[in-house]
């Protein structure tokens, strides 16, 4: 059962709300990604690999910049400053062609009736999802599952964050948007150290999904609470 003292859960998006294999949806990403350039003249092993580039900046970012300003700079790093001025196409392209990715996920229908019962009974509900995406490619993803960021209270974005996970700085600043001390909160998540660890270092209570589970490294799991996104009902008293 939630303890007395939480009124906030923090949600991770991709394996836990919505279930996947990372390396399945990142290869479907990546390939719409490319179409999507090509006609630009970008090649797609130079496009991803400035994708990963990028990407790899926004997780080391120490928070003197937001997520979005750190990516963009590497990234035309990479590729030539004339990219920057393809900004509104792939902005465009995370509300339109992303859609195509939804065939690399699967269904998870216990997921809007979670975040709805749990706002039903008063808690706030944030989406803290690795801020590596434009809000419009968080929104796109949520949809898949019949939910639209004005339902949660928080999305993290890559323009509202200067930190990722696993950095712990990350939840530090969740919390500081929300207005919520770490005692107030439980993470809900599928990767052991960027969702468990990591919120735990900074006094965030954390429960995790098994389903989707990642575990770079093997960490030991000891004591962390844990079960299927079935279970987290039940544990929740949702069920």
């Amino acid at each position: 059962m939630l303890r007395e003292t939480i009124t906030t859960v923090l949600f991770d998006l991709d394996g836990t709300l919505l279930p996947m294999e990372t390396k399945t949806f990142t290869d479907a990403y990546f390939k719409l990604l490319a179409q999507k350039a090509a006609p630009y003249g970008y090649e797609p092993k130079a496009l991803v690999a400035a994708v990963w580039a990028g990407t790899k900046a926004m997780i080391k970012n120490d928070g003197t910049q937001p997520n979005d300003q750190r990516f963009w700079q590497t990234f035309a790093g990479e590729l030539g400053e004339d990219i920057q001025k393809l900004r509104p196409v792939f902005d465009k392209f995370y509300a339109e062609e992303f859609h195509g990715a939804k065939a690399a996920t699967r269904e998870n229908p216990l997921a809007k009736k979670v975040v709805e019962e749990l706002k039903a009974r008063g808690y706030t509900v944030a989406l803290a999802t690795n801020p590596l995406f434009p809000l419009a490619g968080q929104a796109t993803r949520l949809s898949w599952l019949g939910l639209r960021p004005q339902d949660f209270a928080l999305v993290t974005s890559y323009e509202s964050c200067s930190y990722c996970k696993p950095n712990p700085a990350y939840f530090a600043q969740v919390l500081e948007q929300l207005g919520k001390r770490p005692e107030e909160c439980l993470m809900v998540g599928n990767d052991v150290r960027e969702d468990m660890l990591a919120a735990q270092a900074v006094g965030i209570s954390t429960y995790l999904i098994t389903d989707c589970m990642e575990n770079v490294g093997g960490v030991t799991l000891g004591q962390i609470e844990r079960g299927s996104f079935g279970e987290f009902l039940m544990f929740a008293g949702l069920a």
